[in-house]
């Protein structure tokens, strides 16, 4: 993962950061590196994440997996970082098994998407590390039942993923079912890099291995210093601009193998520095898809946005065929590849043109090995902008208010939060 802030900077971007502004900045990355390499040594809850490259065991994983390794699809059930690391591997990497990620709890979706699957052919991950996450629990039963209505036995095609106890841990027990832990002390949003994301990626025979070696050579340029290190040069980079205005960030990938990622980086980003009434508010655009939809707003309305593009150097490609069209003459001697690299290049030197932040993230190629360093380094960018803004990256409390409000309203106990609900204000306007 390679970082090229040079279009954040002052004497390019209004707002902007200025090089003696970094170099200054740069004393406190160095001070944040100190407390984040300290939780990595102490394996404190959150660091630890950082540290999954050395401590995820591919080999368990596919041990795990190896009952169900012929399945035609798999149903990923799990929400939020319980679905969306093992979302952003598979939907990177080509792959043949079908991949159906429960994420939500719309129940004709749901239906919807049972009913389109070879059930007798395709295995189950439940994801979830308290074992008691009601999104995760409610549509993990459904599927149960959607299987045994099929007359398949649910529990020849089930892999658990959870925490050391609960609910989940036990199930597997009392039905002999594979199950994974998810790792002490990793948030959801940061296990990407663990069987949480993994197990896909293993159905799906990827490089497991080169997801992690990727991963660890990021690991390893992580410095005390900005200007060293692409990680936390982008986490610096996007603390510094939202302190100047830009507390939007737009992340933009230009490969439509990675706009999974995108949602993946939404949720790291939001979850992860909205306390405290600080924090970027991440959004999602997909290039060229949305150039013809949001690079308006982002050229010519408010100067609050920080532009993140990422891209690959390599890419398979495609010949455009030529035309007799005497306009679309010149499309005949390029490739599809070189027209979306092209798009590339002019939407970043418009927007720099027009004064506005932007951000180049570049992989050599979208494979398991530049994956695995992309998804680190971001991780790592976050922490230390969590470090600079001086917020707990690694908790979630306006969440979890919602899921206790949640559980009280399904009758899950007694919650103050679910009294609020029927406290709402409505001013209505109906037909």
């Amino acid at each position: 993962m390679d970082v090229d802030i040079g279009n954040a900077l002052a004497s390019v971007a209004s707002p902007g950061i200025s090089r003696g502004a970094l170099e200054r900045l740069d004393e406190r990355v160095g001070q944040a590196h100190e407390r984040i390499e300290t939780g990595r040594a102490n394996h404190e809850h959150g660091y630890a994440a950082l540290n999954l490259p050395e401590r995820t065991d591919p080999g368990e994983i596919r041990r795990a997996v190896d009952p169900v390794g012929d399945a035609e699809a798999l149903i990923t059930v799990g929400i939020g970082g319980s679905a969306l690391g093992a979302a952003t591997i598979v939907d990177a990497l080509e792959g043949d098994t079908e991949m159906v990620f429960l994420d939500n709890v719309d129940p004709e979706w749901v239906t919807s998407r049972l009913e389109s699957l070879p059930l007798a052919e395709t295995a189950i991950n439940v994801v979830s590390k308290s074992g008691t996450t009601a999104e995760t629990l409610a549509n993990f039963l459904v599927v149960r039942e959607a299987f045994e209505d099929a007359g398949v036995d649910w529990t020849e095609r089930t892999i658990v993923t959870t925490g050391e106890a609960g609910p989940l841990s036990d199930l597997a027990e009392r039905h002999n079912l594979p199950k994974l832990r998810v790792p002490d002390g990793v948030p959801g949003r940061f296990s990407a890099l663990s069987p949480v994301g993994m197990v896909a990626a293993a159905i799906a025979g990827h490089d497991l291995e080169a997801l992690l070696e990727g991963a660890r050579a990021e690991s390893e340029s992580l410095s005390g210093s900005l200007f060293e290190c692409p990680a936390y040069a982008y986490g610096a980079t996007a603390y510094a601009l939202d302190g100047r205005g830009a507390g939007i960030n737009a992340m933009i990938p230009y490969a439509e193998s990675l706009e999974t990622y995108a949602e993946w980086f939404a949720q790291l980003w939001a979850e992860s520095l909205g306390k405290d009434d600080l924090g970027q508010t991440p959004v999602r655009a997909l290039g060229v898809t949305d150039q013809h939809s949001q690079l308006q707003l982002y050229r010519a309305g408010p100067r609050d946005k920080l532009v993140t593009f990422v891209a690959p150097r390599e890419r398979a490609d495609r010949e455009i065929p030529a035309t007799e069209v005497e306009e679309l003459a010149y499309l005949g001697d390029s490739t599809l590849g070189e027209l979306l690299e092209a798009e590339f290049e002019a939407t970043e030197a418009s927007l720099a043109a027009a004064g506005r932040p932007n951000v180049r993230i570049e992989l050599e190629t979208v494979d398991e090995y530049e994956l695995g360093g992309l998804l680190y380094g971001m991780e790592a960018s976050c922490v230390l902008a969590g470090e600079l803004y001086s917020v707990n990256a690694f908790n979630q409390p306006a969440v979890e208010w919602a899921k206790k409000a949640t559980r009280g309203l399904l009758g899950g106990g007694e919650f103050a939060e679910a009294d609020a609900v029927a406290e709402k204000t409505t001013l209505r306007v109906e037909r």
